[in-house]
């Protein structure tokens, strides 16, 4: 109904155009004739009105012709720019050409059936009055946003006097559901400074950002600089967080290429633009030969690094992708995701623990996977030191178990997701992963499937982190915790870890645990002052920082390596592998078997048996 409703509204202004347009072709030609005899109807020769006058109709028809096919019946001119200028302009130019040759052909006999002035008079008028019509929309919508605007108190500053920011501030004009006022423009192009953008002027370069965000009243900072580097957004948000303004962003380039610079486009300033590095970038496409045609099975496919796998997975053409997961809403999102970006993924989507011994097989035994990449686990620190029990049956055990069934149905490759944390654990979950690693290790010499497993550190964004913390206390009002003053930890993205690994799985040769560079560690504190103030508060004043001291099980930093292992190189300078440690593996398989069977009476006491089997593991006192 309403799309009927909006066509009939479109057909009627249609139709008041060319009503319009009739009226402009007449009122042309008889202001054409009146300005060539100064506004004196009497002087006008009776001839020239006549000849004028039988010249209307082809006049009408050529013209509503020639506008149709400049498109001035179809152009939306509320929305009128330089380019629908360009299409009147044209089309009058054009009409009083056609015009002319009409009027000539069909008085071949006289000279002059009007005078020669006749014809500029009559392009000059009908252009007047087509553009009178046309660009009223458009006045009549800007007359009605300076009013909005009066009442409107969200001032904008765009950062960026480009292709990007020029749309973006016509959008804000132009849009009758946003209530921003864009007060200012700022750009590092001195030749720039004091010009109009849609009627905002250009009023400083980076240096003057804190001075203008003041005197303006600026409530908001759009960074319109969608093919910015990492370094310069970094330098530019540096300035920005001085501000209390909040902050925005374009997200890319492509959003320019696409045509899709809008306001919905728009996303919250996150804290990875202030690391400062480029991107970690994976010729996927070269490596990923191996998973093309192949059954590929995800454990914890719903979770942050797994769905982010499936993703990547689905991208290079397996033959089948398995997704399994315990947790049902996280694993519905990424089954629908999945199916509407690959319509042609054969996809199996199931709901199992990895606990599950008779679940697994059933699994392996319908789907026989090529390639697994294990991620289920519990991961939460504190949870774990709350829980260590449920810790080891679902890290140690769960991968037990899925380890010997890759075994028996002679799975080609498994690739466990580790952790830094399982360096010199001081926690349950980084012990379990330790005794995974372990695992993999044994496992690699008694079986042809090559077991690996990628090590790496915390995740921007993922469930749980402590970005998605911080940003919920500060919506709140604060106070955002942090354990330690000093506390640093290793960052990456989700979609650069996934890469690593996916690229690790293709290197890998049977036995490796490789290691993710990470970068330079970043310290909590800062991320957590950061995002307080791309939040438009400032650290201690608006926004309170409590130290509530580590907990259980917490290190002050994340090693990625123990002393024993070593490094070696890989192809990628950010992966590399560290060197296994040899221990009594006969006597960890005794030692697993009898943990597995103590787990399951609920012992006080687990934390004295993951140590015998791991001894790097040495718990704080006091846990």
């Amino acid at each position: 109904m309403r799309q009927l409703f909006e066509d009939k509204k479109l057909w009627i202004r249609r139709v008041f155009l060319i009503c319009y347009d009739i009226i402009a072709v007449f009122l042309a030609m008889f202001l054409a004739l009146l300005a060539r005899f100064d506004f004196d109807f009497a002087a006008i020769p009776l001839h020239f009105i006549e000849n004028a006058w039988k010249s209307m109709p082809a006049a009408v028809i050529t013209t509503l012709l020639i506008f149709g096919i400049f498109r001035l019946y179809s152009s939306l001119w509320s929305y009128a720019g330089a380019m629908e200028m360009m299409y009147v302009v044209s089309a009058c130019i054009v009409e009083t050409v056609v015009n002319m040759i009409l009027i000539l052909l069909s008085h071949p006999e006289t000279g002059y059936p009007v005078p020669r002035s006749y014809y500029a008079f009559f392009g000059i008028f009908l252009f007047g009055l087509v553009f009178l019509c046309r660009y009223s929309y458009r006045a009549a919508r800007s007359v009605r946003n300076m009013v909005r605007d009066a009442d409107y108190t969200r001032n904008v500053l765009i950062i960026g006097a480009g292709e990007s920011g020029n749309a973006l501030i016509k959008e804000i004009k132009n849009s009758r559901y946003l209530k921003k006022r864009v007060v200012g423009v700022i750009d590092d192009n001195k030749g720039k400074l004091g010009g109009y953008i849609h009627g905002v002027k250009i009023v400083g370069t980076r240096e003057d950002i804190i001075e203008k965000s003041e005197e303006l009243h600026v409530h908001e900072i759009i960074v319109a600089m969608p093919s910015a580097s990492p370094k310069q957004m970094k330098r530019i948000l540096d300035i920005c967080k001085q501000t209390r303004c909040e902050l925005k962003r374009l997200p890319g380039i492509y959003q320019l290429v696409n045509g899709d610079v809008s306001i919905s486009n728009l996303k919250e300033v996150d804290v990875n633009d202030l690391l400062g590095r480029e991107p970690v970038n994976v010729d996927l496409d070269s490596i990923m030969g191996y998973v093309s045609g192949k059954t590929v099975m995800v454990t914890g496919g719903g979770g942050s690094i797994g769905s982010e796998l499936c993703r990547q997975i689905a991208s290079h053409n397996p033959k089948q992708l398995v997704i399994v997961d315990i947790y049902e809403n996280s694993t519905y999102d990424i089954q629908n995701e999945l199916k509407v970006k690959f319509p042609e993924l054969k996809l199996a989507v199931l709901i199992a623990s990895v606990r599950n011994t008779n679940r697994m097989k059933s699994i392996f035994e319908t789907y026989r996977p090529d390639i697994i990449y294990h991620a289920a686990a519990h991961k939460h620190v504190p949870l774990m030191e709350d829980s260590p029990n449920e810790a080891v049956k679902n890290n140690v055990l769960g991968t037990w178990k899925l380890v010997r069934a890759a075994d028996y149905y002679k799975v080609k490759r498994f690739v466990m997701i580790s952790t830094d944390k399982a360096v010199n654990p001081t926690n349950v979950m980084g012990a379990t992963k330790r005794i995974c690693e372990m695992i993999i290790q044994t496992y690699n010499k008694r079986s042809k499937t090559e077991y690996v497993a990628v090590r790496f550190g915390n995740v921007l964004g993922s469930n749980g982190s402590v970005i998605p913390l911080f940003k919920k206390q500060i919506e709140r009002g604060g106070p955002v915790t942090v354990t330690h003053p000093e506390i640093i930890r290793y960052f990456m993205t989700i979609p650069e870890a996934v890469s690593l690994v996916l690229q690790a799985g293709a290197y890998a040769k049977g036995g490796e645990i490789f290691i993710l560079d990470m970068g330079e560690p970043v310290k909590i504190l800062d991320l957590a002052k950061n995002l307080i103030l791309l939040s438009g508060h400032k650290p201690e004043e608006d926004i309170q920082i409590v130290f509530t001291g580590l907990r259980p099980g917490e290190k002050l930093y994340e090693e990625m390596l123990m002393a024993e292992e070593g490094m070696q190189d890989t192809a990628n300078r950010r992966i590399h592998i560290g060197k296994p440690i040899e221990f009594d593996e006969e006597k960890f398989l005794a030692q697993l078997q009898e943990l597995s069977e103590y787990v399951v009476t609920e012992p006080d006491d687990i934390r004295a048996w993951i140590s015998r089997i791991a001894p790097t593991y040495h718990p704080k006192e006091g846990v």
